[in-house]
């Protein structure tokens, strides 16, 4: 029962849930008052020595209606007759309550008063708007641990996301009773994607607090010094991130050179690789590639057919669009690179095809063109920097900017539809072309994959991450949207090998390194006893790494910036 104790005064409760809480236990408490008080009166008033049980199931059936009680005929004494009149006034009362404050809101959805659903808040985040598909970001917040409350000025919205159990709040981000309802004074940051009202919020937040942590999110990048003057602390711009990251990653496949990789330590760098259509590897199994042989490299993952594989299986077959995971010195990554496409010099043909123009094309625009390749940009707007004026999802404007000679095209409409039918198009009219496609829906990454696209990121997804590595300082790698490069302490493993840690069984994530006193590792020695001083390097889905950081309690180690 302590241990039990303990437990639920741990939990933390909302404040509906608590008053349902305590009406229940004030419920029991009367009922087994009325009972004990309606036994004993039996007894010294009208001589009835009867069973507490049998008092008790009276008082249930005269409070709730479902009968008078077959004891009617052992009363006489006035009083009795009055307590038994009380009992069954207070139970109609009692039934009144129990309709509105439980029945109703539980059948009907009436409860519409969402700040008595929080729980109370310490240490946490407030959200302001988030217009990027909330559950995304909510979902990430709640795995990795971190407290929040979304403030949404769109009642409906804010009601269907408290609804699905989300931490939300109806009201407006520029209301400074918002934030108070939202304990600011509790607060650690403030996340901002109000859109043309960020700096109207930012104001908000500093009249309250001039030293809360604010992180502003916009998708015009040129609205970053503005946003920064106003009092933001970080600015990050989503759609400029994933236009940069999309563009190196067609710019890599053009050259053996490669600069999309991240460096874990010593000389241990991981990077990822979409397989194009005509690629030397596509058809081959794992087992047969000769990747490790012949370039040192290592595969420690891939998605293939849309699903993550940590490590592959040796029979599995990969596939134009499959994306593997290398690890490696960066002289074998580039080696790699070279074995799978020889190096080969840019020519006229070597163009991309940038179909968009906002932020995300902006951006893979400005990257192409510092690299010294041709490009082609399309859009339905006339403007500078725009070659072919018209719809991306149409064969003629494809063919006007030359897909049928294009090396690659980078899929940034805004419209998901529109992505997926230009996704369809190009590779109809080009079967050899590499295509790259933002999405406004993760849940469309899938659909994309299957239309053939090469390489697909999600502008939920990127956010989502962007926010998490401000807050908890990650390395993320994202192929495919989906896969998270963590760096942690060691500690949960003091004691035991990496082998009876049960990490991969347990999670489905993979340790890639390990790093102590003496360096950095990439050789994994399954029986090594870890003192618990170490940090180790794990890649995983997003589900694999929420499922470690519940099955191990461990924070990443916020890295130098």
């Amino acid at each position: 029962m302590g241990f039990f104790s303990r437990q639920l005064s741990a939990i933390e409760f909302s404040r509906r849930n608590r008053l349902i809480i305590y009406y229940l236990v004030g419920l029991t408490a009367l009922v087994s008052l009325y009972a004990v008080i309606y036994n004993v009166a039996l007894a010294r008033l009208e001589g009835v020595d009867q069973s507490i049980f049998a008092s008790f199931e009276f008082i249930v059936q005269t409070m709730t209606t479902t009968g008078y009680g077959q004891d009617s005929g052992l009363w006489s004494h006035p009083l009795m007759f009055l307590f038994v009149s009380f009992a069954q006034i207070s139970g109609i009362g009692i039934g009144f309550f129990t309709l509105r404050l439980i029945i109703i809101p539980l059948f009907t959805g009436a409860e519409v008063n969402l700040d008595d659903r929080l729980t109370p808040k310490q240490d946490h985040v407030i959200i302001c708007e988030y217009r990027r598909d909330s559950a995304v970001l909510l979902d990430e917040l709640e795995e990795l641990g971190i407290e929040y409350v979304l403030i949404s000025s769109d009642e409906e919205n804010a009601k269907d996301l408290s609804d699905a159990g989300y931490s939300v709040i109806h009201g407006s981000p520029q209301d400074r009773g918002a934030f108070e309802r939202a304990s600011i004074d509790t607060a650690r940051a403030v996340i901002t994607d109000t859109g043309d009202a960020n700096v109207n919020t930012i104001l908000t937040v500093r009249s309250i607090d001039r030293h809360l942590d604010i992180i502003a999110l916009t998708d015009d990048s040129s609205m970053r010094s503005a946003l920064l003057d106003a009092g933001a602390n970080t600015v990050l711009s989503p759609h400029g991130v994933l236009g940069h990251r999309l563009a190196e990653k067609v710019v890599s496949s053009f050259s053996t050179d490669l600069t999309d990789t991240i460096e874990l330590g010593g000389e241990l760098e991981i990077t990822e690789i979409p397989i194009q259509h005509g690629n030397r590897l596509v058809g081959t199994r794992i087992r047969n590639s000769r990747i490790r042989e012949e370039t040192g490299a290592n595969i420690i993952g891939a998605w293939i057919d849309g699903e993550l594989q940590l490590p592959p299986h040796p029979d599995a077959v990969i596939r134009s669009n499959t994306v593997l995971l290398l690890s490696g010195p960066h002289e074998a990554l580039e080696a790699f690179s070279e074995f799978t496409q020889p190096s080969r010099t840019l020519r006229r043909h070597d163009r991309i095809i940038v179909a968009g123009q906002g932020e995300v094309g902006q951006a893979a625009r400005e990257v192409v063109v510092e690299e010294g390749l041709d490009v082609t940009t399309i859009d339905v707007r006339d403007r500078d920097g725009v070659d072919v004026v018209g719809d991306a999802g149409s064969e003629e404007t494809l063919e006007a900017a030359g897909i049928e000679t294009a090396g690659a095209i980078i899929v940034g409409l805004p419209n998901d539809s529109e992505s997926l039918l230009t996704t369809v198009l190009a590779r109809s009219l080009n079967p050899d072309i590499e295509i790259l496609v933002r999405l406004s829906d993760t849940d469309a990454t899938r659909k994309a994959l299957s239309a053939g696209a090469d390489y697909v990121l999600s502008v939920p997804r990127v956010s989502a991450r962007m926010v998490a590595r401000e807050l908890r300082g990650e390395d993320i790698l994202t192929p495919a949207s989906q896969v998270r490069l963590l760096r942690v302490p060691a500690e949960p493993l003091a004691g035991s090998t990496l082998a009876e840690s049960g990490i991969y069984e347990k999670t489905g994530c993979r340790v890639i390194a390990v790093e102590d006193e003496s360096g950095f590792s990439s050789t994994i020695d399954p029986q090594r006893r870890f003192t618990g001083d170490e940090r180790i390097v794990l890649v995983g889905s997003d589900e694999a790494v929420q499922q470690f950081r519940k099955q191990f309690d461990v924070s990443p180690v916020k890295e130098q910036e």
